[in-house]
């Protein structure tokens, strides 16, 4: 966290990076995120199955978040659906119907699945054919079981003429990307072949933006608080040279740049330099 004295030193009554999306406005969209936060309502709009997958704090669940506002604050017509078994490795066929059921309806589960699935595809008949659409979304779907992404398939059939009644929306990290990959889960290929994958670049270019964003929440431009260079110093920071391939590996995803930068930050201020400059950073 930003200590009391980085606060005092920099003129800080709070940290900008602590409970720092309040609404929309507070999400940073740098070109790829903004693209993928566009799939993503239309994915929920339109009946897609799109897989997003990113780094832990890469952003996911803020876009999950911001699709979440953005229908209530819209008004759209889309009805989110979320299992809240939190072990993803037990979610099944039948969690995700009781799921779809209590989301969508004042209706009780059915006891058998055969009844259950005739009764979700009952109410997301009734309530399609009133204009609205549906989207499950799964967090932590990394964890899904092979099976269990074959029973989404099944889901994600359920039609009434052209339209879709269900879309679907999976959000994990990297090991969804090994899930996804039909040359190890050949058996799930007629799943897989039709998941949309979008996945979450990090900030490169775009850290001035992002940090610009994050203090100007608070009312004070970055440039108060960091010297120039610094960001190309952060950069060399948080790259890693890969061990098994010549290619450096980015890790300037949000959460990463949040606790590097409240740490470059905390070490200037017990230093006494009035900006965060490159030496700082490289001693952080």
């Amino acid at each position: 966290m930003l200590s009391q004295l980085a606060r005092r030193h920099f003129g800080l009554f709070r940290d900008p990076f602590l409970d720092d999306i309040q609404g929309a406005e507070d999400v940073f969209l740098a070109p790829d995120q903004r693209y993928i936060r566009e799939h993503m309502y239309s994915t929920a709009k339109h009946g897609g199955f799109l897989a997003v997958i990113g780094e832990s704090g890469a952003g996911k669940s803020v876009l999950r978040r911001d699709l979440i506002d953005r229908i209530q604050r819209e008004e759209h017509a889309i009805t989110p659906i979320f299992p809240r078994t939190i072990d993803k490795e037990r979610l099944t066929a039948s969690a995700v119907c009781d799921a779809i059921i209590e989301d969508i309806s004042q209706e009780r589960p059915k006891r058998s699945l055969e009844a259950k699935a005739r009764q979700i595809e009952r109410l997301l008949t009734g309530s399609s054919r009133g204009g609205t659409s549906h989207v499950l979304i799964i967090e932590e779907a990394h964890d899904l079981t092979v099976p269990t992404l074959k029973y989404l398939k099944r889901f994600w059939e359920l039609e009434d003429g052209f339209r879709r009644l269900l879309s679907i929306i999976l959000i994990g990290q990297p090991e969804l990307k090994g899930t996804l990959d039909e040359r190890r889960n050949w058996q799930a290929r007629e799943v897989i072949r039709r998941i949309e994958v979008a996945e979450l670049a990090p900030l490169d270019a775009h850290l001035e933006g992002y940090v610009a964003l994050k203090f100007k929440r608070l009312g004070k431009e970055a440039g108060e608080v960091f010297e120039e260079g610094v960001y190309d110093a952060m950069r060399e920071r948080l790259t890693l040279q890969s061990r098994n391939s010549r290619a450096p590996i980015s890790m300037l995803y949000p959460l990463v740049v949040n606790n590097f930068i409240v740490k470059c930050m905390n070490l200037a201020a017990e230093l006494g330099q009035r900006k965060v400059n490159a030496d700082v950073v490289k001693g952080a």
